[in-house]
């Protein structure tokens, strides 16, 4: 019998899944997006301390070749247009498909910290519309955010119900935090269109931070591994990751919050490049002044699919995660949705001693589930997104589907030591867990592939005490 580990298993090109575009029963059709001398895709991120300064990229054709932004402290009155002070960005040119596009980047420093502003993009005479932001606390505050997994296919027609649901729950979260595949071909420009054109204004309101997925690289002629010719042009993320890692790995520290991302594909497919990841990580781990550490990468420490587990890349990364105290570990690829922590069976799950780790997906295109002893809850066949506070004692964490019911549920408390109780919430949901196979795989399944999965489905409600 083929193993679950191999079911759907597509064409794996050195590393980098190359599976089909689209997820089952929907049709792609590839909408155009081609750029103008009008900025679009306008989106907020960081380069630099996140309480006084605040980074904005965009996109215009070729034509533009002086570009500037606009800010001002956000005002109710619409007279401060004439007194907005006007900061210089730098132009990146990129050709792809035989066209060449400009993507900007302006930096604005010196900004007071807790303070709203508004700001605009252009080149002087095309401007886009105002938009506000509101820059981090200069000390700790609470902090909220949205994360997100894989969105990758029929970005513009289904994912887009899962960023738009998200901000109308949380329409004042601070970061929208995204765990890799965030298309589903690394150049495609009309991907990264879709995805632009799903979170449409929001972007411009809500700093990203993305993590790159093996579906945000590709290989040149030569065989050499890039991530995608959008990447950098279009995230202002920081600089402040290891060597040849430049805005793939990064921190960022938010009002009391270290957030780190990690560049697991990279680290898969070279172990020099893990090494050199994890010496980082064991670097700005040690005596990181926030309370709370918060780590973002792409692929599983443990998987929600069977045979997907990276053991490599766990056996590396986990011990520096339960050493440096890491709280909560966001992750994608694996296209269902997993939450619990590595504490065997039977011990009380209530003081971790490492990590909880989180599973999900955003997008429609869905994998079977593996029903992993790791579980506290799980969910196949169910997009989601996640809304997460975290304040000086307190983590909560929120999962709900598109349709904006709660699905998963959990607090961690810190106490003056820095050590954190979970206290599990799911329990109390009304909505039950949500575990059948997704309709291709009943279709296309064996009966010995059904049995196995109903023996798990099976063994898992058992030790949930699910009847």
């Amino acid at each position: 019998m083929q193993s679950f580990s191999h079911l759907y298993s597509k064409f794996l090109f050195a590393g980098i899944l190359l599976t089909a575009g689209t997820a089952p029963g929907y049709a792609q059709q590839n909408k155009s997006y081609p750029p103008s001398s009008f900025p679009d895709r306008i989106i907020l991120g960081y380069k630099g301390n996140p309480a006084v300064s605040q980074a904005v990229n965009w996109r215009t054709d070729s034509t533009v070749t002086t570009a500037m932004a606009a800010i001002h402290e956000a005002d109710p009155s619409p007279d401060f247009p004439s007194k907005a002070r006007t900061v210089q960005a730098a132009t990146h040119r990129v050709a792809i498909d035989g066209k060449t596009i400009h993507y900007h980047e302006a930096n604005f420093g010196d900004l007071k910290p807790a303070t709203q502003y508004v700001y605009r993009v252009g080149d002087g005479k095309a401007w886009s519309e105002w938009f506000h932001f509101k820059t981090a606390s200069d000390k700790p505050e609470p902090v909220s955010f949205l994360y997100f997994g894989d969105a990758q296919n029929d970005i513009r027609s289904l994912w887009s119900r899962a960023v738009r649901g998200a901000f109308a729950n949380m329409p004042k979260a601070n970061l929208m935090i995204h765990a890799g595949d965030l298309i589903n071909n690394s150049n495609a420009d009309y991907q990264w269109g879709e995805w632009f054109e799903a979170g449409g204004w929001i972007n411009g309101m809500v700093p990203n931070l993305a993590t790159p997925g093996n579906h945000e690289y590709y290989r040149d002629e030569k065989r050499n591994l890039f991530v995608s010719k959008h990447w950098k042009p279009q995230f202002a993320l920081p600089e402040n990751g290891p060597e040849g890692l430049s805005e793939t790995a990064y921190y960022v520290d938010y009002q009391g919050v270290r957030f780190i991302s990690l560049d697991s594909q990279a680290a898969i497919l070279d172990s020099t490049t893990m090494k050199k990841q994890a010496a980082w990580f064991e670097q700005i781990t040690t005596n990181n002044p926030n309370r709370w550490t918060i780590v973002v990468h792409h692929h599983p420490i443990y998987s929600t699919k069977n045979g997907r587990d990276n053991d490599e890349w766990r056996d590396t990364m986990e011990p520096l995660y339960k050493k440096h105290k890491v709280d909560i570990v966001l992750q994608g690829h694996d296209h269902t949705y997993g939450r619990g922590l590595n504490i065997p069976i039977g011990q009380s799950r209530k003081k971790p001693d490492g990590p909880i780790y989180v599973v999900s997906v955003s997008g429609p295109k869905m994998y079977d589930i593996g029903l992993q002893n790791w579980m506290d809850r799980a969910a196949s066949n169910t997009q989601l997104y996640q809304a997460i506070t975290v304040d000086q004692n307190k983590l909560a964490f929120k999962a709900f589907t598109v349709n904006g019911d709660l699905y998963d549920a959990f607090d961690l408390n810190k106490d003056k030591n820095g050590v954190n109780t979970l206290v599990e919430l799911s329990n109390t949901l009304k909505m039950q867990e949500r575990l059948d196979l997704p309709e291709h795989y009943m279709k296309t399944f064996k009966e010995e592939e059904l049995k196995e999965y109903n023996q798990r489905y099976q063994e898992y409600k058992k030790r949930k005490g699910i009847k």
